[in-house]
């Protein structure tokens, strides 16, 4: 067998969880999932495995898919649905039930971006946690609403007005034990300490 390759990019496996009562259903297709993969598959260099779940709106349902996504190896997990004040909205209590850590940042600054669009973003209550060695983070349901949380807000020239999430989230993922993410800058410059940072990656 050959010696893993100095400096090779470390592979990373991804949780992608889609909760709707009726995506999981069949009563129409969901996006989710989709918006979810093609971002991370954009936005990372590493080889991703990634392990898609398309769940209803069941808080046990939610926290046993999070803890078995975290016991199969997932470094990072991202849900998608579920975080309004609705009756049927239970992903953050299902998240939070599983938690060993809460990272209130994350939820924090995901608001702040969807206000610069809609008042209504008050009412989102996306949160993120860590279970074990593998970060947990609520996402809102729409594609568009997904894209912008993780990646930031931009002007007409390309320049970040508003910095997205997701460039927290390799060095949040260094500090648990987790794999080094790489991103590609033109879609979401990861931000490290410079005693953090460690050479190119060979492809």
């Amino acid at each position: 067998m050959n010696a893993p390759t100095p400096n090779a990019m470390d592979s990373v496996k991804i949780g992608i969880v889609s909760v709707s009562d009726r995506a999981s259903s069949g009563v129409y297709v969901d996006k989710g999932l989709p918006a979810l993969q093609d971002w991370l598959t954009r936005a990372l260099k590493n080889p991703i495995e990634f392990e898609p779940r398309l769940i209803a709106d069941e808080q046990i349902s939610i926290s046993q898919t999070l803890i078995e996504l975290v016991d199969s190896g997932c470094a990072l997990v991202l849900t998608t649905g579920g975080t309004g004040p609705a009756k049927r909205d239970v992903t953050p209590e299902a998240t939070l039930a599983v938690a060993h850590k809460e990272m209130p940042g994350f939820g924090e600054q995901m608001r702040q971006i969807s206000l610069k669009f809609v008042p209504t973003a008050i009412l989102s209550r996306q949160v993120a946690v860590i279970r074990e060695q593998t970060l947990i983070i609520n996402l809102p349901g729409q594609p568009k609403s997904i894209q912008e949380t993780l990646e930031g807000l931009r002007g007409e020239n390309g320049e970040s007005l508003m910095a997205g999430i997701f460039a927290a989230v390799p060095y949040c993922i260094d500090l648990i034990g987790g794999p080094y993410l790489e991103t590609r800058d033109e879609v979401c410059k990861a931000f490290r300490p410079k005693s953090a940072l460690r050479p190119t990656p060979l492809t």
